[in-house]
């Protein structure tokens, strides 16, 4: 990064006479020999509160394209092509992200060697905070993203050769699902589901019915709840789903005791698991971070990066500090775990005997399914002591977002759907294909079709 003086220039060169990244303060105009381009109002974070940053997955998919297709431009093998952004220091740290992460991506730089590239010359970038209400006292850096990227690769948790942006894209919306998946293959986090479709005070609202085609086509067999209940989970049970409630409340950390469960129900699950709370981000993100951290040993830093380039707001306020201090005792747990499988015969059996060891290691408790318990009446909003909750609050500015103008809201493709099909409640997703079983929304098909999302196999290390 060469700088002469405050307020002039400031440019770093990624790939040498080709590639460069520049903080300018006057646009600047293309040359024959020289491409200036911006990304500054194209890839845009959208925010809940304070919170503007680090962007999603398929912003950065999409910029690693844009910077892709120009270096193999037959009109610009000849030009030097600078990424330039302006005086905003969000967008400074947002347009640095980018190209940090397409060094890591792409160049093979290490995490330090693109963060060093973008820092030379004095410059600074105001680190990246959470999405709740008020003050932040907890901060992400571009180093701890650039390397959850690089692990992020490592675990194959990111494969842009398989990613598929329209998928991303299309479910992470409010109307249409308000899902990501953290692990590809493992876990999902999504907004809580209620006891019906509809839209509520600017709440897009799905039923579990919803969900269940989507969840069946991508091996999902397991669903945990972390918020109050808004819905029978006998309606994910019936459908064949084992089904948890961890309740704590919205805004807060867990307990030790709900980490421990939270972490003998994933690792002896069969399949994927998805995750909710009420905005699917909080309390959601914290516990999916805690798995990540034991099992990939990532830093509490660098797992809150990964989980929020997934889905952005994920992890919110104490939840961060808790992270932090859990991550030496979850490093320990992990590394015994994993000497405990390694130490067996035959590498294919580690998942049936995995809960054997979890219980004689003491690391986590049993989960109990509670679909045969007596099920409690249904929880209202209104039963909060002190009204609306952070969950509500975040989940109604994310369903009030405007979607893009050639996408088609879930609710109009719902009631399609219903007129067509005749069912009391919409999909999702109904996608062919999905495994059969006896259950009561087996024949609950949707007109809606959607790709399957293209992931790669994740595994414990």
């Amino acid at each position: 990064m060469s700088r002469e003086g405050a307020g002039t220039p400031l440019v770093a060169e990624v790939i040498k006479d080709r590639l460069c990244f520049a903080i300018l303060y006057s646009r600047p105009k293309s040359s024959s020999n020289v491409h200036y381009f911006s990304i500054d109002n194209e890839l845009e974070y959208e925010n809940f509160y304070a919170d503007f940053g680090p962007l999603n997955l398929a912003m950065v998919y999409r910029y690693c394209c844009k910077i892709n297709k120009k270096l193999k431009s037959i009109t610009m093998m000849r030009k030097k092509i600078i990424h330039f952004t302006g005086s905003d220091q969000r967008k400074q740290a947002n347009a640095a992200f980018l190209i940090g992460c397409y060094m890591v991506i792409y160049l093979g730089r290490t995490p330090e060697e693109a963060y060093r590239i973008l820092m030379c010359g004095n410059t600074s970038y105001i680190p990246f905070r959470d999405a709740a209400y008020g003050s932040c006292n907890f901060y992400i850096t571009l180093l701890d993203c650039f390397h959850a990227v690089k692990k992020a690769m490592q675990y194959d948790f990111l494969n842009f050769n398989t990613f598929n942006l329209d998928e991303y894209e299309h479910y992470e919306k409010a109307e249409n699902g308000d899902l990501n998946w953290i692990i590809p293959d493992r876990f999902i986090a999504f907004c809580g589901p209620h006891s019906r479709t509809r839209l509520e005070s600017g709440y897009h609202q799905h039923s579990p019915e919803a969900y269940i085609p989507y969840f069946k086509n991508h091996n999902v067999t397991t669903i945990i709840r972390l918020n109050k209940r808004m819905y029978d989970a006998k309606r994910f049970t019936n459908a064949g789903f084992d089904h948890y409630d961890l309740f704590f409340a919205d805004g807060s950390t867990p307990t030790d005791a709900i980490v421990k469960e939270f972490l003998d129900i994933c690792e002896n699950a069969e399949g994927a698991i998805a995750v909710h709370c009420k905005a699917g981000l909080g309390r959601t993100g914290t516990l999916i971070a805690c798995y990540i951290m034991k099992h990939y040993r990532m830093t509490a830093a660098e797992t809150i990066a990964w989980v929020r380039i997934c889905r952005p707001g994920s992890v919110i306020g104490p939840q961060q500090q808790f992270l932090v201090m859990k991550q030496a005792s979850l490093w320990l747990e992990g590394d015994y775990f994993r000497q405990k499988l390694r130490g067996q015969e035959n590498g294919k059996h580690r998942a049936a005997v995995s809960k054997l060891l979890l219980a004689v290691d003491d690391i986590s408790i049993n989960g109990v399914e509670n679909q045969d318990k007596q099920e409690p009446e249904l929880y209202s909003d209104d039963d909060e002591i002190h009204g609306v909750t952070q969950g509500d609050r975040l989940r109604a500015l994310k369903s009030r977002r405007q979607s893009k103008t050639n996408a088609i809201p879930l609710t109009v493709i719902l009631q399609s759907s219903v007129q067509s099909c005749k069912t009391s409640e919409p999909n999702i997703s109904g996608s062919a294909g999905i495994t059969k079983r006896t259950t009561r929304s087996a024949s609950r098909k949707s007109s809606f079709k959607s790709p399957s999302i293209s992931r790669t196999k994740t595994v414990l290390r």
